[in-house]
């Protein structure tokens, strides 16, 4: 009905109201098509940053990154002017993904089995800080503040997860969600060798089996 009164009131309209009805509708239009496409790019920039700095490091050329993503490197330093920007943006991205993993998993898994995808995809993201946190702390001085800016959710995430596991009776009461964070985290600071990832990975799988109820 209201589109329906919308139409009606339009055709009441005088031409020249008309026109600039149809104008301003014509450039809102035209004004959501570049913001969507802004989104698309600044996403696609942030994905092959990613697999680039995993690859070459922190240094990695952003003119290469910007011809890997299909934009000039007008439109990446607009998004990231500096360095230190993509560099966090990346970090708090993957962060990010931690936390919306969360629900995916929930909804999605059996209450074990998303823990355990979830801690996976957590060494993943301490593998990208090891590559971020040097090249932050030589731009920055002082990442800290930049990472303990989204700790709160990826805690919250893991403790939505070990209480879900909890209440179905796969995971001991008395677990401390952080202590499965320390476990993993303090893997990957000991760890020299390149293969440390696959390390903790399968820590992941001794952590679960030792984080069971007796029985």
């Amino acid at each position: 009905m209201e589109n329906v009164s919308v139409l009606v009131d339009e055709r009441r309209l005088s031409p020249v109201a008309h026109f600039f009805v149809m104008a301003k509708k014509t450039l809102q239009s035209a004004l959501r098509k570049p913001r969507a496409d802004a989104q698309r790019n600044r996403e696609r920039i942030l994905e092959v940053a990613r697999e680039a700095f995993t690859r070459f490091g922190a240094n990695a050329s952003l003119d290469d990154i910007a011809s890997q993503a299909g934009v000039g490197p007008g439109t990446l330093y607009r998004h990231f002017p500096t360095r230190a920007e993509l560099l966090h943006a990346v970090y708090r991205s993957e962060l990010e993904k931690l936390a919306a993993a969360e629900k995916k998993f929930a909804q999605t898994m059996p209450p074990l089995e998303a823990l355990r995808a979830w801690l996976l995809l957590f060494v993943d993201g301490i593998a990208t800080k090891h590559l971020i946190a040097p090249a932050l702390n030589t731009l920055l001085g002082d990442p800290k503040k930049v990472f303990e800016a989204s700790y709160a959710q990826v805690h919250e995430a893991l403790r939505a997860l070990v209480k879900r596991a909890i209440r179905s009776g796969d995971i001991r009461k008395d677990l401390d969600p952080l202590d499965l964070l320390r476990a993993l985290v303090g893997v990957a600071h000991v760890a020299s060798s390149p293969d440390w990832q696959q390390s903790a990975k399968r820590l992941v799988d001794i952590l679960i089996t030792g984080s069971r109820p007796p029985k």
